[in-house]
């Protein structure tokens, strides 16, 4: 809960209320709530994947709670393009209500499919939409518009109701060369724009980037130059959705009489996809099931594990531990993703380890060979100066880049600027958006088969754990005449010192155990506390770490 905002009053008639569950200070779960006479509409529900400093977590989701007692009035989820960070928390919505309409174009849905099959999900209505369309579901009006973004059949939606209309972009960028040759549709921006759009979402991604984003097409030249200079077996990283950079890589094993085999689940699963809806051409003969279906130095393997995964195929391979693949000297490995933040550490890491086994590693830092999904600073001032709204509220990206769009936006004139958090509930009021108050919002942990049971004090204990160690001490003690019959036996995990390095703190626990005995104390809970205070002050001052202390008092 935010602190400095109180819940939110009911919403006055006529007025739209937008409540962010996800996607603002962080780049993932994007989820956005849009209310409107009774009736919530959702537009995206992606996950977040976890950090180093969330250990054992799978996935992280949106926060539900604020609907989940509402989940009767939803009347649709609209999914603005197929990434994992914007439709990977819908199977589980829909375990909540199976029955709310999902919304997307043609790929995304497809991509969506087996998560639901997963789930056990096949039913849930799915409704198949392309840009120009417009739908209503309950008292929203839809309007989609084709965006460019790193992956095909993205769009934006126009929501519109008698309140005013709001305009969510989704993940977008300007590309004017992209190589499907759909263009971000600024006809359509500069439409709604002349109506009229009161609040305008927009993606904050690289708000802090200046200029323009390169287009697609420029990196062709430099995946060819790779091709053409490699000798021997090149392995491919990128995201398993990125299906105009396999394109462009399959195109280029083409010209060089290179076969290409996919490796990795995902990458298998989302270019047949692709390929059978026909956002993928393959040219007869050039992908291959084996990966030893030619000789290495005609053999192209597409990858995924572009951000360090530790369990993508790529890292298994940096790591000599795949299965299939074995890296050799003279193997090239051209890794065609930018770097997410937060995942820089794993991504290097990854890079020494196929350096170490003799592969020559081609990266964004070496070598134009991948270009942002998403507009820089120059195509966000375009939009507004396009659309002209009367209120902008920045969304997907982390603080500094919230930020750094608000900028953008109000250097172009538009007059108000909301600068948000997930939880914060923004109200449309006559024209005039504000922000009314807040609602419980937080991360909601996949840990496993438990979804949300995993808390922020159990994730702490983890930490402990993995970086300070683990003590336990087991002392049994007569129940009849109070005097201690066993122990302290002391077993120490992840320190350094030895077991003998506890000898000194032995008569200490000893002593202090007697004394509580002799003063009546006899709950095995507070004589473990008086275990754990002797033992953790000497741990802190002699070894210098709070490692976990477990004590364990036996009454015999």
């Amino acid at each position: 809960m935010h602190l400095d905002l109180a819940l939110p009053p009911a919403l006055p008639d006529g007025a739209l209320r937008v409540i962010p569950l996800g996607g603002l200070g962080e780049i993932g779960r994007n989820m956005t709530v849009f209310e409107y006479g009774g009736k919530l509409l959702i537009v995206d529900c992606g996950v977040l994947f976890p950090e180093e400093n969330q250990p054992g977590v799978d996935l992280i989701l949106p926060d539900f709670g604020p609907i989940r007692d509402r989940l009767k009035d939803v009347v649709g989820i609209v999914l603005t393009h197929g990434h994992e960070d914007h439709i990977g928390g819908v199977p589980y919505l829909l375990r909540e209500r199976g029955d709310i309409p999902v919304i997307g174009s043609q790929l995304t849905l497809a991509l969506l499919d087996p998560k639901l099959k997963e789930h056990r999900l096949k039913d849930a209505p799915k409704h198949i939409v392309v840009e120009g369309d417009v739908e209503s579901f309950g008292p929203f009006e839809l309007e989609f518009v084709a965006v460019n973004h790193s992956i095909p059949d993205a769009l934006a939606v126009a929501i519109k109701t008698p309140a005013g209309v709001a305009l969510h972009t989704g993940d977008f960028k300007m590309d004017q060369l992209p190589l499907d040759g759909r263009i971000t549709d600024l006809r359509a921006f500069a439409r709604l724009g002349e109506q009229g759009v009161d609040l305008f979402l927009t993606d904050s991604t690289n708000a802090e980037v200046p200029g323009f984003t390169t287009s697609e097409r420029n990196i062709t030249p430099a995946i060819d130059v790779v091709f053409a200079s490699s000798t021997r077996r090149i392995i491919v990283a990128s995201f398993a959705s990125h299906i105009h950079r396999v394109q462009q890589v399959i195109d280029a094993a083409a010209k060089h009489n290179r076969k290409v085999a996919y490796v990795g689940r995902s990458m298998v699963r989302n270019m047949q996809i692709a390929r059978e809806l026909g956002y993928l051409h393959v040219p007869d003969g050039v992908v291959v099931d084996k990966i030893d279906a030619a000789p290495p130095n005609q053999m192209v393997l597409m990858s995924t594990g572009s951000q360090g995964e530790p369990m993508a195929a790529l890292s298994r391979m940096a790591n000599n531990s795949h299965q299939q693949v074995s890296l050799e000297p003279g193997d090239t490995v051209l890794m065609a993703s930018s770097l997410i933040p937060g995942n820089e550490n794993a991504i290097y890491r990854v890079i020494d380890g196929l350096t170490k086994l003799g592969a020559t590693v081609v990266h964004k830092g070496n070598a134009l060979v991948h270009v942002s999904g998403h507009a820089s600073a120059g195509e966000l001032l375009y939009c507004y100066n396009i659309v002209k709204p009367s209120n902008v509220l920045p969304v997907h990206g982390e603080i500094r880049h919230l930020h750094a769009n608000a900028k953008l936006a109000t250097a172009t004139g538009v007059p108000n600027v909301l600068l948000a958090e997930d939880g914060y509930v923004i109200d449309l009021v006559d024209g005039h958006a504000s922000i009314t108050g807040a609602v419980e919002c937080g991360y909601v942990y996949v840990d496993g088969s438990s979804v949300g049971d995993l808390t922020d004090s159990e994730l702490k204990d983890r930490r402990v754990l993995g970086e300070e160690g683990f003590i336990s001490v087991v002392v049994v003690i007569d129940s009849t005449n109070g005097k201690i019959l066993s122990g302290p036996e002391i077993h120490a995990r992840g320190i350094a010192e030895d077991d003998s390095a506890f000898d000194e703190v032995m008569p200490k626990i000893v002593n202090a155990l007697e004394e509580a005995l002799r003063e009546g104390t006899h709950d095995s809970r507070q004589l473990e506390q008086t275990i754990r205070r002797v033992l953790g002050s000497f741990v802190g001052r002699k070894l210098r770490r709070r490692p976990m202390i477990l004590p364990v008092v036996l009454e015999a």
